[in-house]
């Protein structure tokens, strides 16, 4: 069992077993008792893949186990579809340009977005005490203009860095006529209504999840009625600066590094632009593909597109160097090592329900969890 490097080399060494419920699968200092099982074969390139067998439970495995393209019969497919959601391209067009069907880009998109969550949530436990954030709610909807929801938005001031996000249906409100009041009413009356604390219940998940471990931190958002609700409920000191949301939306408004996450939201996510069919047809696809938007918008885009290159990540220390999308998809990581809060474990397990639509398939494999 000789150390060497290279994922698919002969002399490549798994770090761990894969298996969850082995004594082996959380690393350490020891060596683990494992050994090689032959190689398989893996089209389209004939690529050759090491087989391993754990001695411990006797899962058989590959070294492709811990690659983001497991059980993936098109990896090459990753890279490109991840750039190209996050660069405004609706599924359909992905499909058309790649070459595939919608089906594979919606699949990759639903895997890359559970990968996102998992890569953040782990740079979350890496994150310096933070001083000043700044809240909102980034209003769009699901399945129709009757269904809106809010993405709970969380940045932090100084450095741009897209800290977390939850989610809130809300009631369709605002201007109708006679019809569409009667239709609301028609849906509501076989869906239900969304809770009128939803937003309150969302914000107070979000500011949980950031504000865990912090004893101050001050907090910036908007006049909604529901903030100063869900911050009282906190165990965190924090000073609430209300900024009204009529006032002139530049770089002297307070709430600016959180105005500029939503419009490069609304830039960077075709469901999102102004009168599009784009529009997302669940609120789960919405959320993978925010969690896709928040690595690529931390740890590849620049923070000022003039000047230095560097990025929100690498002012708050957490990279030394702009990513690429082959450092995002360097490696599979695995649920059961990183600890996700109650609402992005629903997100992962993709238990948001639309309430338009009969099915809404969750994420229960067994290998490829």
């Amino acid at each position: 069992m000789g150390r060497g490097m290279g994922n698919g080399t002969t002399g490549w060494v798994p770090p761990h077993c894969p298996n969850p419920n082995c004594r082996y699968f959380n690393a350490s200092e020891d060596p683990w008792p494992f050994k090689r099982k032959g190689f398989y074969t893996r089209r389209p390139r004939d690529r050759r893949i090491q087989r391993f067998t754990c001695l411990a439970c006797k899962r058989n495995f590959s070294c492709q186990s811990f690659a983001v393209s497991y059980w993936q019969k098109r990896p090459e497919l990753i890279p490109r579809i991840f750039m190209m959601a996050v660069g405004g391209m609706a599924n359909r067009q992905i499909a058309h340009a790649l070459g595939c069907s919608h089906s594979t880009v919606a699949h990759h998109i639903a895997r890359l977005g559970r990968h996102c969550l998992l890569l953040q949530a782990r740079e979350l436990e890496r994150l310096p005490a933070l001083h000043e954030i700044a809240i909102d709610g980034f209003e769009t909807f699901e399945w129709s203009q009757y269904f809106p929801f809010h993405h709970n938005v969380a940045v932090d001031v100084e450095t741009g860095y897209f800290l977390y996000h939850t989610d809130s249906p809300l009631r369709r409100k605002g201007r109708m006529t006679e019809r569409q009041k009667a239709r609301r009413a028609e849906l509501e009356a076989t869906l239900g209504k969304p809770s009128p604390n939803a937003v309150e219940t969302g914000v107070r998940g979000l500011l949980e999840a950031i504000t865990s471990g912090q004893r101050t931190i001050t907090v910036r958002s908007d006049d909604h009625r529901a903030y100063p609700r869900a911050i009282r409920a906190l165990n965190c000191e924090i000073t609430h600066q209300i900024t009204s949301s009529k006032e002139r939306r530049d770089k002297r408004n307070p709430l600016w590094e959180v105005n500029l996450l939503d419009l490069m939201i609304r830039h960077s996510t075709a469901a999102h632009k102004r009168e599009t069919i784009a529009y997302a047809k669940r609120r789960q696809g919405s959320i993978d593909k925010l969690a896709m938007f928040q690595v690529w918008r931390n740890t590849m885009k620049r923070r000022w597109e003039k000047g230095t290159r560097v990025t929100s990540a690498m002012l708050l220390g957490l990279a030394k160097r702009p990513w690429r999308v082959r450092d995002i998809l360097t490696e599979r990581i695995f649920y059961d090592k990183v600890a996700l809060s109650p609402c992005w474990d629903r997100y992962y397990r993709r238990e948001v329900k639309t309430a338009a639509l009969a099915v809404n398939r969750t994420h229960t494999l067994t290998y490829a969890f």
